[in-house]
């Protein structure tokens, strides 16, 4: 019975996230919610108290894929330099791959719900500007980047780019590829940051 339930769970947050990719809907509710997976309200509140906890079990999903992949990337990359660009490029293509987690990331999907999943979307920028920051320490430390670079500065740079590239995949009802032109865009930043 356990796994039946943590499968419909799944499936809940599958649905939501599908709603999430269109951007031009009007506001989730969890009637409509309901009405998508066929089912009563008072089935999706057997297993959510309420669509913010939806919402928290969407950025719970987002915070474990992402790490996963960025303490691998810091596992099995021996450069700073490269895990920055490998950093960068996992952020643009987890939104690439996930349209309806990108707007919970970027807030969009947020505004109107419960102020706390905001402040975990925050903190989620912060730890992924943290991992950036290790990263360009360490990369420091290589001579991959100047010595002295402003790590703060630069973190919180890259955080900027990789948030506005967010944004623009989800304003613009995800045609414009947050990967597009991001090699160029790479040595472009590097020009600022190169030892």
């Amino acid at each position: 019975m356990a796994a039946r339930s943590g499968d419909r769970k799944a499936q809940i947050l599958q649905t939501l996230a599908q709603m999430l990719e269109n951007p031009a809907a009007e506001k989730i509710t969890t009637a409509a919610l309901a009405a998508r997976l066929e089912v009563s309200e008072a089935a999706l509140y057997r297993h959510f108290r309420g669509k913010a906890q939806m919402f928290e079990g969407l950025i719970e999903f987002i915070e474990q894929t992402l790490f996963a992949l960025l303490n691998r990337i810091v596992a099995d990359e021996k450069s700073g330099r490269r895990q920055v660009e490998a950093t960068i490029g996992v952020l643009l293509g987890f939104a690439q791959k996930n349209r309806g987690m990108t707007r919970v990331l970027t807030g969009d999907a947020l505004v109107n719900e419960d102020e706390r999943l905001q402040a975990r979307i925050n903190q989620l920028h912060d730890r992924i500007e943290a991992t950036l920051k290790q990263a360009l320490r360490f990369g420091v430390t290589q001579k991959d980047f100047a010595e002295d670079l402003d790590v703060t500065a630069f973190a919180n740079l890259l955080m900027s780019f990789a948030t506005g590239r967010w944004h623009q995949f989800a304003k613009s009802g995800f045609r414009r590829d947050p990967l597009d032109m991001w090699p160029q865009q790479w040595g472009e930043l590097l020009k600022g940051a190169a030892a």
